[in-house]
């Protein structure tokens, strides 16, 4: 019984591998997104753009494995539920890096146009995007659910700094009338970064269910 399992296990194991490397992709293409605006590089941009395609192939090969394990019937009620979550992780990782694309779009929008003001607000959200992300793929590869109050701390931190940006694009519009488009720009950025914490947010969720 345990040879035959063999090829299950080794392809469980692939599943989290591919998983993993989504989860990376994802989070170097939130990075470097950011980075392109903070240095309005285009080059770094259009990469992160062109990387999409990895991430879209990836999790192709998350739901081919996926649906190979769900037609095992030697797997147990618990692994059933953790493949399942699996397939609902690689649909948050994708849209994950379709918001990074988000970004780097916004970027090459603006172009060379100076920033109205020096960007602390942005990198600092990128940051905590990124550290919920490497939290909760981790967390959900280990299936460790000790670390969901540090999420939801990281994700309350996420909250706040979105409403800070708000509260600070209407003190623009009520008094640089010539900074508001690039203001709305950079808000659409810290709204693509307030989304990536919530997809953090729903693979944290998965872990429960696939635990």
């Amino acid at each position: 019984m345990a040879k035959s399992k063999q090829p299950f296990e080794e392809d469980l194991k692939e599943l989290r591998r591919t998983l993993l490397e989504m989860g990376v992709a994802a989070e170097e293409m939130v990075g470097d997104s950011v980075t392109a605006l903070i240095r309005q590089n285009m080059d770094i941009a259009d990469a992160v753009i062109a990387r999409d395609a990895l991430v879209d192939r990836l999790e192709r090969d998350v739901e081919a494995h996926c649906l190979r394990l769900l037609a095992n019937k030697s797997a147990s009620g618990s692994e059933l539920r953790h493949i399942t979550a699996a397939l609902r992780v690689a649909i948050d990782l994708e849209r994950i890096a379709d918001h990074a694309v988000d970004v780097a779009e916004t970027t090459k929008r603006l172009g060379a146009e100076a920033i109205y003001k020096p960007l602390v607000d942005i990198p600092h959200f990128a940051e905590i995007a990124q550290t919920m992300l490497r939290m909760t793929l981790d967390a959900f590869v280990r299936r460790d659910r000790k670390q969901a109050p540090e999420l939801i701390a990281a994700d309350d931190e996420a909250d706040a700094l979105y409403k800070h940006m708000r509260l600070e694009l209407k003190t623009i519009l009520e008094t640089d009338p010539h900074s508001v488009a690039q203001a709305i720009s950079l808000l659409f950025v810290a709204h693509y970064l307030e989304r990536i914490c919530d997809h953090c947010t729903n693979i944290a969720e998965q872990v429960g269910i696939a635990s």
